[in-house]
C-alpha cells in the first residue's frame, strides 16, 4: 500500500517543484540497476547458474539483486528453484495453473489465476525449505553474508536515490522527492515486472520451444523486464545465460553477461547448442 501512497505524495509535489525530469530520471535508474540486478544477478547467475563468477563479482550482483527489495537472496532463488522443480504442476509456489482447480479458461478462472500468480501467492507460501534448495548458497560466505545484512542493503538503496535527490539540487525536497520515485515507486514498478513473469508469462505469450509446463514467450515483458520475459525459452533452456534466443528479441540480461565475460570478468557463460534447439523447437 505505501508504494501507491508515495506514487499519489510524488504526483501530488512535482507541480510544485522544478527538474521533474530529475526524478524521474532517477526512477528509472534505480528501475534499470535493480531489475538487472535480479535478472542476471539473482536469477541467472546465482539460481540457474548459467556463468561463473568470482568473490567481488558475487558480492556485486547479491547487493543489487537485494536492493531490489524483492526477499533475500537464499529465500528468492529457493522459491525460483522450487518453481522449476515443480513447474505449472502441485508444489509450485506460483503457478496460474496448478493453485486454481476450476480453471477452465472463462473469464473469473483467468483472473484468479492471474491474481494469485501475480501477487496471491505471496499470502499463501509455505515456509521456504533453505537447506533443501539452495545449500550451495549457504556453503558460500559472499551469499550468505549478502542474505543475512539483506536489510542493510535495502536500506542503501534507498539512500542512494534519496541522497542523489538532495545533492543534486541541494534541497531536503529533492531528497524527499528522490527517495519516493527512487524507492517505494521504482520498488512498485520492478515488483509488478517481475511478477508478471509469474502471472503473464505462464497465460499469454508463444511457445517456440517444447517444454512441459505454460510457460511463455511475452515480447513486451521481454523488453521490461531486460530479457526474462522470454519465459518459454529459460523454461526449454533453464541454464543458458541467453533468453532472447533469436537475433530480434532483445536480452538485455544476456547484454551484461556478454560484456563480462568480453572483458575476463566471468566465464563459463552457457548457452544451448544448435542441436538443443532444434531439438525442442516447435515451429521448425
Amino acid at each position: 500500500m505505501f508504494p501507491f501512497v508515495a506514487l499519489a505524495i510524488a504526483i501530488a509535489m512535482l507541480w510544485r517543484v522544478p527538474n521533474q525530469g530529475l526524478y524521474l530520471a532517477i526512477m528509472v535508474g534505480m528501475y534499470v540497476s535493480t531489475g538487472i540486478g535480479i535478472g542476471t544477478g539473482f536469477h541467472r547467475l546465482f539460481t540457474h547458474k548459467s556463468f561463473t563468477a568470482g568473490p567481488y563479482v558475487r558480492f556485486f550482483w547479491a547487493a543489487l539483486g537485494s536492493m531490489a527489495i524483492e526477499g533475500a537472496l537464499t529465500t528468492w532463488v529457493a522459491e525460483h528453484r522450487k518453481h522449476h522443480q515443480h513447474s505449472d504442476a502441485p508444489g509450485d509456489p506460483h503457478s496460474p495453473h496448478a493453485h486454481h482447480p476450476e480453471y477452465d479458461g472463462t473469464v473469473w478462472g483467468v483472473f484468479y489465476s492471474f491474481y494469485y500468480a501475480h501477487v496471491g501467492w505471496l499470502f499463501h507460501n509455505s515456509p521456504t525449505e533453505l537447506e533443501r534448495y539452495v545449500p550451495d548458497l549457504l556453503e558460500d560466505p559472499v551469499t550468505n553474508f549478502v542474505s543475512r545484512t539483506y536489510w542493510m542493503w535495502v536500506g542503501i538503496g534507498l539512500l542512494i536515490p534519496t541522497a542523489l535527490g538532495g545533492l543534486i539540487t541541494w534541497s531536503w525536497t529533492g531528497a524527499l522527492l528522490g527517495f519516493l520515485w527512487g524507492g517505494p515507486i521504482r520498488t512498485l514498478v520492478v515488483h509488478h515486472i517481475t511478477w508478471c513473469i509469474n502471472s503473464v508469462c505462464h497465460l499469454w505469450g508463444t511457445r517456440p520451444f517444447r517444454t512441459s509446463d505454460h510457460s511463455r514467450d511475452n515480447p513486451i515483458f521481454g523488453i521490461l523486464a531486460f530479457g526474462e520475459g522470454w519465459h518459454n525459452a529459460h523454461h526449454a533452456f533453464p541454464t543458458s545465460a541467453r533468453h532472447g534466443l533469436a537475433w530480434w528479441k532483445l536480452d538485455i540480461n544476456y547484454i551484461v553477461i556478454r560484456t563480462m565475460a568480453l572483458l575476463g570478468i566471468v566465464k563459463d557463460v552457457r548457452l544451448p547448442s544448435p542441436a538443443s534447439l532444434e531439438a525442442k523447437r516447435l515451429h521448425r
